[in-house]
Formats: C-alpha cells, structure tokens, sequence
C-alpha cells in the first residue's frame, strides 16, 4: 500500500503542542510566479555572437526604451525582451552594462539579416 502525503494526526492522548509545529505553520512567503518566470536568463547563440536574453513581462515593464531593431518605442506596459552580449570584447560586465531592450519580434527576425 503506498504512504500518504497527508500529515499524520496526533495521538488521542497527546496534545498537537508536544514540541513539533502544526502542519503548513512554518511555510514561506508565497511565491511571485511573475518575477520567477520572468527572472532567469538564456543564452542565444547567433551569428553575431552569444547573446543572453532575459524575458521582461508586461506588468514590469515600466519605462520607455527604444528598440534597436526598428528604432521605435517599446512602450511601458509591453512584454519585451532584454539583450546583452555574452562575448563582448571588453568582458561580462561591459556586455550588461551596454544591454538593449528589443520587441520580441524585432529579436527573432534579425537573424534573417544574415542569411
């Protein structure tokens, strides 16, 4: 017979306060599903180089950038993506310092450019 997830109960003579918490007491702060989605970056190789992009949802979107694309406003309230480069000549840290945020659309087609 296979166990049960559920929490087991107290014993009929003992008390729930007999030195272990109650179920679901200790749990943590719940979780921003948004922000953990939205959080991690991935790495792109293209033949431009290797890119790190980052997702950035619509509710954190929060200013105006403008898309090296096609050179308009990625408006406040947009889902778009934020770029750097991985390789970049003077290191890591000079490519996020110079990063871009781009259309998500305007992202996937650059790549035609070079074929």
């Amino acid at each position: 017979m296979p166990r049960s997830n559920r929490p087991r109960r107290a014993a009929s003579g003992k008390s729930a306060a007999s030195g272990k918490k109650a179920y679901g007491a200790n749990q943590g702060p719940e979780l921003d599903l948004e922000r953990a989605r939205s959080g991690f970056a991935r790495r792109e190789s293209a033949p431009d180089g290797e890119w790190m992009v980052r997702s950035m949802t619509a509710s954190r979107a929060e200013k105006t950038y403008i898309c090296p694309g096609c050179s308009t406003a990625v408006l406040p309230g947009i889902a778009h993506l934020v770029v750097w480069s991985e390789d970049h000549l003077f290191g890591a840290a000079a490519g996020l310092a110079e990063r871009r945020h781009w259309h998500t659309n305007c992202w996937t087609t650059r790549t035609y450019r070079y074929r």
